[in-house]
């Protein structure tokens, strides 16, 4: 017998669960892990285009990457037309540079190209070898073969799925429906056939409410990697379930790891000592961007370095950048921002630091630092909280409780800014990982 079950497509993480009426089984996708209900939205391809994803993915990427041998070679990419303004036409071929021996490329942050994909001037996807993956194409990898691992843990097919989404993809509704109709196209491309979708904090609010023994009026405060999702509901009773009011924005986790890189780690790349030179500007700016770092790795930005470092201008930062770029070193980078980030939840501070061949960062960097580099989206963050709740007709003291889910959710300056307005006995934690794709099960039950 085919299921339907609950799926949570998240910027950082992603898992299936399963609800049978009475319990919620989250399964155990990613096996040999600490966390294996929890499998991280990576995705490998390989030079012969087999997939993989999560910690599979992650460890046969350092296995044929790290510091390997590169060889570039010219290829012919296609034709551009000229229409000059004395009427002349002429077509001009375009050569790129490629690495013959790369074996694989590593693409992360799967729903955050899904979201920069809607609209004008978005991200449209990628150059892997001989083939473009659009968007569409690259969720669609990932989702096959998530959806392969369920189902060799389930012992049945898969038929249909509820799927989490954020309460805005994007701000216009155009985008919105865009990036919606997308994620429906590549679930239905991984041969699923009933697809439907449930906001995120809902889903978690009907977890929740699997522990209450009365109504109440919850916010849920669903902190991920990619967006905060709010909802304010009444819970308690399925038959009288209300949503107040939902929103969010697409400010989270991983914006914050590029604000600590913008803060605070471009020196060690040569910020302040490259002078004006917009070539080298541009490269060291482009270091927190996830989706441009890896594409720098051609013979031309090579020489670009290597031109600037003879020349003397910031030759250790320089070469750190270059080992940053040539030697693969971008995933353990952004690893390791996001560790100390993620470190200043327990503790007041922490080391940033990176040692491989040819870079040796350290980085001493407190809570204190941490909190200054981010206020401006704290204050965003609470506007936007004040807002909901205004929209949702209640005063603050007619909110029973805050639930608190997601992987940034932990951060002590958002929790006591919810203690702030709340009270502290308010604010509650439930499961950061796994309560919205549980809460996706239920209703993945309720609708099946």
């Amino acid at each position: 017998m085919a299921l339907k079950v609950g799926l949570d497509f998240g910027t950082s993480n992603s898992g299936v669960a399963v609800y049978d009426g009475r319990q919620v089984h989250v399964l155990p996708i990613e096996r040999n892990s600490l966390l294996p209900e929890v499998v991280k939205t990576i995705l490998y391809i390989t030079r012969d285009e087999r997939h993989f994803i999560g910690k599979e993915a992650i460890e046969l990427y350092y296995k044929e990457n790290i510091n390997r041998q590169r060889r570039f070679v010219q290829k012919w990419a296609g034709e551009i037309d000229y229409h000059g303004s004395d009427g002349m036409y002429y077509v001009r071929d375009v050569f790129v540079h490629v690495d013959e021996l790369l074996p694989g490329r590593l693409m992360q942050y799967l729903k955050t190209a899904l979201r920069k994909s809607s609209g004008p001037g978005g991200y449209a996807g990628t150059q892997v070898f001989e083939r473009y993956y659009r968007t569409v194409d690259l969720v669609q990898a990932y989702l096959i073969e998530l959806k392969r691992r369920a189902e060799a843990i389930l012992g049945k097919p898969i038929r249909g799925v509820t799927i989490g989404r954020p309460v805005k993809f994007a701000e216009s509704s155009e985008a919105d429906s865009q990036a919606e109709a997308t994620l429906m196209q590549a679930a239905r491309g991984a041969g699923i056939q009933e697809v439907d979708f449930e906001l995120e904090p809902v889903a978690a609010a009907l977890f929740y409410e699997r522990s209450l023994d009365k109504p109440q009026n919850a916010l849920i405060f669903d902190f991920g990697g990619g967006t905060l999702d709010i909802a304010i509901l009444r819970l308690g009773d399925p038959s009288r379930r209300v949503v107040y009011a939902s929103g969010g924005i697409g400010i989270a986790g991983s914006d914050f790891d590029q604000a600590i890189i913008q803060q605070r780690l471009l020196s060690h790349f040569g910020l302040e000592q490259i002078g004006h030179s917009p070539e080298l500007l541009e490269l060291v700016q482009a270091v927190p961007d996830w989706a441009a770092l890896p594409e720098l790795s051609t013979p031309m930005i090579r020489n670009t370095l290597e031109q600037a470092i003879l020349k003397g201008i910031a030759p250790v930062r320089l070469k750190t950048l270059q080992a940053l770029i040539f030697n693969n070193l971008a995933f353990s980078f952004y690893n390791a921002v996001e560790a100390g980030k993620i470190a200043l939840s327990s503790q007041g501070a922490t080391v940033i630091a990176l040692q491989e061949q040819g870079i040796d960062l350290w980085e001493l960097y407190t809570r204190s630092q941490f909190e200054q580099d981010i206020r401006e989206q704290q204050i965003q963050i609470e506007q936007v909280l004040l807002d909901i709740v205004s929209a949702s007709g209640l005063e603050l003291d007619e909110i029973d409780v805050v639930v608190k889910t997601g992987g940034s959710s932990g951060i002590p300056v958002f929790t006591a800014m919810l203690q702030r307005i709340f009270g502290v006995g308010r604010v509650i934690e439930s499961n950061t990982f796994s309560s919205v794709v549980a809460g996706l099960a239920i209703r993945a039950y309720e609708t099946s």
